[in-house]
């Protein structure tokens, strides 16, 4: 097949937008985020049928992004001289691959493996995905861009906990796996038709990794994001147990409350592009700590349904804009590096869930479900008064917000 020119030697402001190609890797987006969170959804009946404790199963999420951590600092240097089109098809690939695996898990370490396997494709998507988008479309596109694919964020955590927990009840967890497998066979035809040729670009070095780290502010703002995403895994992987065991909800409630969080987070993706533009420090500061209020308030009304409705949707809409405020962030602040300062921003994030999700099995285990909310609250809170203290208005946040 025939594939359009690369647009490796191409200025960006000259680049004929391919919204085609964007817009399958959103899909993508949707469909890799779905697998990642599909363990917090299908939490109870997956620890039941592989006989592990509700903290054990969250684990899984735990393994995809710890490997997902390892395969963004590395992938970018492995596959430095291939073409980018075949490795995202190559994480297409795992990703099928992994699914299937984890359907047909028959214990823990089945499953393990297999979410092992997404944490490859993961890691090295995310790593790749900022840097790919900004050459399919011109310079002034980019924002528009990036919303479009960390909108995939947000339509996946509208879809994936709701419909995982209900899909569950109709066709079983495995049955909601194999069906995931089946997405990443669209994904792949579809970035298999319009994915253009793209040679590698920027130096792709794990040495890049700690020459970007050496800049002004990377290091506290790599900090901070990694504070941010993991305060939030603390409390979001364990939300279905603590809705069923401190506020009573039943599946469909959990169900609908979800899908509400998803709803929401979509609204505060395009929340955040307008906020972006005029305070994007304080966008990076004030959501955690918002985030960290609503924990607290969980805690002292857990029991009041209603409440907990409010909380829980007032959360999603707060995270929408977490992921594109970073993003937007990280590109202006290392344009000329965005595959490395990519895979540096995953690595953070997903030793950051990693190291969340982790602390709230054990949490559950030990305190009950109060236990990961509570250590949600303290983490956002310090994470915002980092953020407040350490994240300067320079000129790579003015840049993001003239955008």
């Amino acid at each position: 097949m025939n594939q359009p020119p690369s647009t490796d030697k191409t200025p960006l402001d000259q680049v004929t937008a391919k919204w085609g190609a964007v817009f399958s890797l959103s899909f993508s987006v949707i469909s890799l985020v779905t697998a990642e969170l599909l363990p917090i959804s299908l939490l109870t009946p997956v620890a039941s049928a592989l006989h592990v404790s509700e903290g054990m199963a969250g684990q899984a999420v735990s393994a995809t992004s710890l490997v997902g951590m390892i395969s963004s600092l590395f992938i970018a240097s492995a596959t430095r001289r291939l073409d980018r089109r075949l490795v995202m098809l190559m994480f297409m690939v795992f990703f099928i691959a992994s699914n299937a695996l984890v359907s047909m898990a028959t214990d823990f370490t089945m499953l393990i493996v297999g979410r092992v396997i997404l944490g490859v494709a993961l890691g090295g998507f995310w790593s790749m995905a900022a840097a790919i988008t900004m050459r399919l479309v011109p310079a002034a596109q980019i924002p528009q861009a990036l919303s479009v694919i960390f909108g995939g964020v947000s339509v996946a955590m509208a879809v994936s906990a709701p419909v995982g927990t209900w899909l569950g009840s109709i066709i079983g967890w495995r049955g909601v796996f194999a069906s995931v497998a089946i997405l990443g066979v669209v994904g792949f035809a579809w970035q298999y038709r319009v994915l253009p040729a793209m040679k590698p670009s920027g130096q792709s070095k794990i040495s890049t990794l700690f020459s970007l780290l050496k800049k002004p502010q990377i290091g506290m703002g790599m900090l901070g994001m990694a504070l941010v995403f993991g305060g939030h895994f603390a409390f979001f992987t364990y939300l279905r147990p603590s809705l069923e065991n401190v506020s009573g909800f039943g599946v469909n409630g959990v169900s609908t409350l979800l899908f509400g969080f998803g709803i929401a987070s979509i609204a505060g993706t395009s929340f955040a592009g307008y906020m972006m533009r005029r305070n994007l420090r304080l966008i990076l500061a004030l959501v955690p700590l918002c985030m960290s209020v609503l924990a607290f308030a969980f805690i002292f009304t857990g029991h009041v349904t209603p409440l907990v409705s409010l909380w829980v949707v007032m959360w999603g809409f707060l995270f929408g804009a977490v992921p594109v405020a970073w993003t937007t962030w990280l590109t202006d602040a290392v344009p000329d590096e965005t595959e490395s300062g990519g895979g540096l921003q995953v690595a953070a994030i997903q030793l950051a869930i990693t190291a969340g999700a982790g602390l709230g099995g054990i949490l559950m285990d030990s305190a009950g479900a109060y236990g990961p909310i509570a250590g949600s609250g303290i983490i956002l809170l310090i994470a915002s008064l980092l953020i407040f203290s350490g994240i300067r208005p320079e000129k790579q946040n003015s840049v993001a917000c003239d955008a």
